[in-house]
């Protein structure tokens, strides 16, 4: 099977997409001849034409805005957010619109909409390029949420999601375009073409929402993460030699619960990482769902490992990081009798 970045990924299942259904169209800030400021869209302008593929002003609650309209006459847009960090104008569209357009429609009308963003940190990016507001859009009825941590969980994700009938936020960590990342920023880059996790599949194919994966079996203690965290906590796993279960969400909304409650039943222990601040972040409600849910099971404290309650610096980074010395110490500690 071909190894891909997950770059190429998501635009393979943007193709795919734009070749099997004419509805679907794609647009954003540089997508079109550009082909997007990561390069997500390279080349589907020229495949498709300037009415599949365009560029839009530099107006993200415009772009969210049209694309609605769009989605509700039928259309399936794809669009993009050059940096989730630039979501909050169009925020209002996404919730006050898109969410409640089923409901408020008593079923009459759909928004087939998926807004891409690039999400998360570990590029010096600084506070403007390096935010991760997951939590602002699971917290919305409506609103479905992934964040893929894999070239063909991107792929399949994806495609899943233009797919689907209600609006879906897609996060993609922008640390993990071009390979895996473990948190030690120290170490040299390990691409996606020599890593068992590049590969993608050819051709169309769609992983269901809602259904998380275990990365790492074990039986001493769960690692709930999503995204770039999926590495760090394989890494701490590793590095402490603790017999961790890493489980990867993919989706937050709908949420793989059984899987999560399985898992924690079974280990007894459980440790939750992101890199999203740590107040009301997502790792507050999945925590509070394996304490409501495996409550007789948990032999310790649930723990959170999370970014600060900072703005995301640039200067130091890698303290705010959640990377794997903190992460491992959270095992540590979990495992302490």
């Amino acid at each position: 099977m071909p190894r891909k970045t997950m770059i190429e990924a998501i635009r393979e299942a943007m193709d795919v997409m734009m070749g099997r259904d004419d509805k679907v169209v794609v647009f954003g800030q540089d997508v079109g001849f550009f082909g997007g400021v990561f390069r997500c869209t390279q080349g589907l302008q020229a495949k498709y034409g300037k009415s599949r593929c365009f560029d839009a002003p530099i107006n993200e609650s415009g772009i969210v805005g049209a694309a609605i309209g769009m989605a509700a006459y039928g259309l399936r847009p794809c669009v993009e957010v050059q940096f989730a960090d630039y979501m909050y104008p169009a925020y209002d569209q996404i919730v006050s619109e898109a969410a409640r357009l089923r409901y408020r429609s008593n079923g009459q009308f759909t928004c087939p909409l998926v807004v891409r963003m690039p999400t998360g940190g570990g590029i010096s990016g600084g506070q403007t390029h390096s935010q991760s507001p997951e939590a602002l859009f699971t917290h919305v009825a409506g609103l479905k949420t992934v964040v893929p941590s894999t070239p063909g969980d991107a792929k399949g994700l994806l495609i899943a999601a233009i797919e689907d009938p209600d609006p879906v936020i897609f996060l993609e960590p922008k640390r993990l375009y071009n390979g895996p990342f473990d948190g030690h920023h120290d170490r040299p880059v390990v691409p996606w073409s020599k890593h068992d996790l590049g590969e993608v599949p050819d051709g169309h194919y769609h992983l269901p929402l809602g259904k998380a994966v275990i990365r790492r079996p074990g039986t001493a203690v769960t690692v709930l993460a999503y995204g770039t965290m999926v590495y760090v906590g394989l890494a701490a796993a590793a590095e402490t030699g603790i017999d961790a279960e890493v489980i990867d969400l993919r989706t937050l909304v709908p949420l793989d619960l059984e899987t999560i409650a399985a898992s924690v039943n079974k280990t007894g222990r459980c440790v939750i990482i992101h890199e999203a601040t740590h107040t009301s972040g997502f790792g507050a409600e999945l925590s509070a769902l394996v304490q409501e849910t495996c409550f007789y099971h948990l032999e310790k404290p649930i723990r959170r490992v999370t970014g600060w309650d900072t703005p995301y610096p640039h200067a130091q980074e890698w303290d705010y990081f959640p990377g794997p010395v903190r992460v491992g110490q959270a095992l540590l500690e979990t495992m302490e009798p």
